[in-house]
């Protein structure tokens, strides 16, 4: 039995879509599946080091890895209403993109790509987890932070005020659905494996969300936030038809991010599509 590594995130979204997979209630014939739980920049590193066979991704890292990685169509997060909030301290109204110290989860991450896009000026960032992101900016240490995943559900406990909403404005200037993450497979595995993973990780969604309560643990165990509420929240955000298959319109919208971020030197080209 051959053993694949899988990388994904600790945040609910991603322990919930991958809990009956990696705990064999999903059997995945001839293939076992060792997880390894990362923050969301790791696992950009990680892949951009070719160590995992199948990772969850940021869709600005998987950019630089569409020559080693292909994408497969269940698991990702795509979605409406979905995006990065840039927040600051009450008070700051009118944001310097030259001169305000910005928090960002990550260079590769997907939620710097929108910034970057959004206003190309942004210079002064500083890289932090994006859980201590919030903190940051609270107690003066940044002016303005890019947050993500269920710091959505809290920043208003920071004491923060939202100035603006990436996914908002991506929505509104495309019409595309936002896309974030995906899960992408070495490419030498892809043409024999991709269906089956996509159709497993298909049934580990629908497994969890006919046993929510079997899967609690597991996610609580390693949320970063534990209130049962906002973990709640976050799943029924970032879980989603696009979770099932990216369809039509979340192909147009990658393809679109990439085309975007390509005409104006944010990423390189390359020689393979997505697939």
């Amino acid at each position: 039995m051959k053993t694949l590594s899988l990388g994904y995130s600790p945040c609910p979204n991603d322990t919930f879509i991958f809990f009956a997979l990696v705990h064999k209630r999903i059997p995945l014939e001839g293939y076992s599946v060792q997880e390894r739980l990362e923050d969301v920049e790791a696992l950009n590193k990680l892949a951009a080091g070719h160590e995992l066979d199948i990772t969850k991704i940021s869709f600005h890292a998987f950019a630089y890895l569409r020559d080693e990685y292909a994408l497969l169509r269940s698991g990702g997060a795509l979605g409406k209403g979905c995006g990065p909030l840039v927040v600051a301290r009450q008070g700051i109204s009118d944001i310097d993109w030259r001169r305000h110290r910005v928090a960002i989860p990550g260079e590769r991450t997907t939620a710097f790509l929108l910034l970057r896009l959004y206003n190309p000026a942004i210079q002064n960032i500083i890289v932090m987890p994006y859980h201590q992101i919030m903190q940051s900016v609270q107690q003066g240490d940044t002016d303005i932070g890019l947050i993500i995943h269920e710091s959505r559900f809290t920043y208003q406990h920071f004491g923060l005020q939202r100035v603006l909403d990436l996914g908002d404005w991506w929505e509104q200037s495309t019409g595309f659905p936002i896309p974030l993450g995906g899960i992408i497979m070495k490419r030498h595995l892809y043409k024999d494996l991709s269906y089956l993973l996509e159709e497993n990780i298909r049934h580990s969604i629908q497994y969890a969300q006919r046993h929510p309560e079997e899967a609690q643990t597991y996610i609580s165990r390693h949320a970063q936030e534990t209130e049962e509420a906002v973990t709640r929240q976050h799943i029924d955000l970032y879980v989603n038809e696009y979770s099932m298959d990216i369809g039509t319109d979340g192909e147009q919208a990658i393809r679109f991010l990439f085309a975007e971020a390509e005409r104006k030197g944010i990423i390189p080209r390359s020689r393979h599509d997505i697939f």
